[in-house]
């Protein structure tokens, strides 16, 4: 998902050997330095080319080669795993999704990284947390995300309407003013993928709810808070103003319905916020962004975005160390917004006047981040994530009462947790 990584949807970055390196798996030490091969899960908006060229030409003997690798996640995910696994050494450097941390960590596949080495202190607060794993710093956050809740401004100022703070307010708007403007009322990412375990986990959160506790080790979701989270997205399809189409809707879909004019609210990344208020769209010139609502005011957002990792069986683990703080400095982060509309982990574009009259949005995404949380920690995310989908997928659909989904999902995690 995008934010998911991120949105977006941050870089894969491999290091493909030269091609004379013939034996696999090899390392070297620290200050080893040479060329590396960079791959992206998709670089939708062509960002990354030029800020590659920058650090090609500032460093010819560690140029660094560009592979695109599929736009879905979980293929990403399924060929890192893969090469991994295999400890053939091809990769230098990983730009994981963020929840991927713990699993790549608790696996072996990723080193340690020493934090000094790299201005955290600069970074947004709880980006870094998605970097750690029991106490040690795996990886440097890269680029970050949270959810938000996009919605028609022409509509509500229509009805003299601020936008919702509350879910109360949400479904109120959803169930009757939507209908009056010929609008479905709100939609978020309900396909059974990594989307609905983001939108059911702020769901949970935004109640006061956890999924799970120490670091996967224990299981926390029976709790009368993820029954009130689960149950508010089940009502909202049962009732018609969660639309059922949306079932269907990955962050794409999401964002074009919205973009085409279909939906007063939205629960999607800021990415979609920069396509529905662009030329071309329906609704360009008529968007607003708020935080997103919670039983009594605003929720918790899910942190999203990619963290960069050093691999294990990196042959240069100096150079891989180095791009990671090229691609994180402030001048690159800068680009990394203005050209690739990825929101950034440096505190302080937040509050460039310049920036913010270009991304309206930043703002309110930078409150969104600092109170967002991170999905559930685990070694075994990958399972984790598939029991969410699978169990809150058949409570939307009607199969399960959120009661009884609640208690599936304590039940299906603690196995998960005892393999």
């Amino acid at each position: 998902m995008r934010g998911a990584r991120a949105a977006g949807r941050g870089l894969l970055v491999l290091a493909v050997l030269l091609s004379g390196y013939v034996a696999a798996g090899a390392r070297s030490d620290e200050s080893g330095r040479g060329p590396l091969t960079l791959a992206t899960a998709g670089d939708l908006t062509g960002y990354l080319q030029p800020l590659l060229a920058g650090w090609n030409r500032a460093h010819p003997g560690e140029r660094v080669t560009l592979v695109e690798l599929p736009n879905s996640t979980d293929e990403t995910r399924a060929q890192m795993e893969t090469d991994l696994r295999g400890g053939n050494g091809r990769f230098d450097v990983l730009n994981i999704d963020v929840d991927w941390t713990s699993q790549f960590a608790a696996a072996g596949w990723i080193r340690p990284l020493p934090r000094e080495r790299f201005p955290l202190d600069t970074f947004l607060r709880p980006v870094v947390d998605t970097a750690t794993y029991q106490g040690r710093l795996y990886a440097v956050p890269y680029v970050t995300n949270a959810g938000l809740l996009l919605y028609r401004a022409d509509v509500l100022a229509d009805e003299g309407l601020p936008p919702p703070r509350t879910w109360a307010e949400l479904e109120r708007d959803a169930r009757t003013v939507a209908p009056r403007h010929g609008l479905d009322g709100y939609a978020g990412q309900m396909l059974p993928y990594e989307g609905l375990t983001v939108n059911a986990a702020e769901a949970v959160y935004s109640t006061g709810g956890s999924i799970l506790g120490d670091e996967g080790r224990r299981v926390t979701v029976d709790s009368a808070a993820a029954r009130e989270g689960i149950g508010f997205l089940v009502r909202g399809v049962r009732e018609g103003w969660i639309p059922r189409e949306s079932l269907t809707y990955t962050e794409e879909e999401s964002k074009q319905a919205f973009k085409d004019g279909r939906l007063l609210f939205l629960r999607n990344w800021p990415y979609a916020y920069v396509a529905a208020d662009s030329a071309g769209s329906a609704v360009a010139g008529r968007v607003g962004a708020v935080r997103l609502p919670g039983p009594d005011g605003p929720g918790t957002s899910v942190l999203g975005g990619s963290n960069l990792a050093v691999t294990a069986h990196t042959r240069h683990p100096d150079s891989a160390k180095r791009l990671i703080g090229y691609l994180t400095s402030e001048p690159v982060q800068r680009r990394v917004l203005t050209l690739g509309a990825l929101p950034p982990v440096r505190a302080a574009l937040y509050d460039d006047p310049a920036l913010v009259r270009r991304f309206p949005y930043l703002p309110v995404l930078r409150d969104a981040v600092l109170s967002a949380a991170p999905r559930p920690k685990s070694p075994r995310y990958d399972q984790v994530s598939l029991v969410v989908q699978a169990v809150v997928h058949d409570a939307l659909t009607g199969r399960q009462t959120p009661d009884a989904a609640v208690r599936r999902l304590a039940e299906e995690l603690a196995a998960v947790t005892r393999r």
